[in-house]
């Protein structure tokens, strides 16, 4: 019985301790597989023996590893240059946008007249010097107006004046014709009668 119990404790020790090489074998990091096959493996010399069931296993782990890497490197490299692209096309909306900046403030800052364009600043002085020169002729001419509006006024009454003058000369010229012609008339007549 003693050896049936051994034996059972035995096989038992053993299931176990394949189960567990099996699962960390399966189961475990690459570096960690290793490391359980380096100390897991006998010696011989100076060199490991290993089992090839293990090298199997390890060599199907570090494919998939790797196999896992390089789909992982795929889709970073995809999402990288998706990225990448996605940079690329808000570049270029920011340089649109830029270029639309400038335009706009261009627009804001200048004035087109006639075709040309012109700062505001040296369009609001160019507009203030205009309006200050015509205000400036408008006074000259609205002083030169009422100086010769003066001028007219005086020589209009001065030729009132004169025609007034005139008018009372030829009256008195008149009269005196008329009193020279009565006279003569009257000396006609004094001749005729005589």
């Amino acid at each position: 019985m003693k050896n049936l119990f051994t034996l059972t404790l035995l096989l038992l020790f053993i299931n176990i301790s394949y189960a567990q090489t099996k699962r960390y074998i399966d189961t475990g990091s690459v570096k960690n597989q290793f490391d359980y096959l380096i100390t897991k493996s006998n010696n011989y010399k100076a060199y490991k023996v290993v089992s090839k069931t293990w090298l199997q296993r390890l060599k199907g782990s570090v494919l998939d590893s790797i196999s896992g890497y390089q789909q992982t490197n795929i889709k970073n490299n995809n999402i990288i240059l998706k990225q990448q692209q996605t940079i690329d096309s808000l570049k270029n909306v920011l340089d649109n946008s830029n270029t639309t900046i400038t335009g706009l403030n261009t627009q804001i800052e200048t004035i087109s007249l006639l075709g040309i364009e012109f700062k505001k600043d040296f369009f609001k002085t160019l507009l203030f010097s205009i309006i200050g020169i015509l205000i400036l002729f408008l006074l000259l001419f609205f002083t030169k107006f009422k100086q010769s509006n003066t001028i007219t006024q005086q020589v209009k009454n001065r030729l009132k004046e004169t025609e007034d003058e005139y008018e009372e000369h030829r009256k008195v010229a008149l009269e005196r014709e008329q009193k020279v012609m009565r006279r003569l008339q009257d000396e006609l007549n004094k001749q005729k009668k005589e």
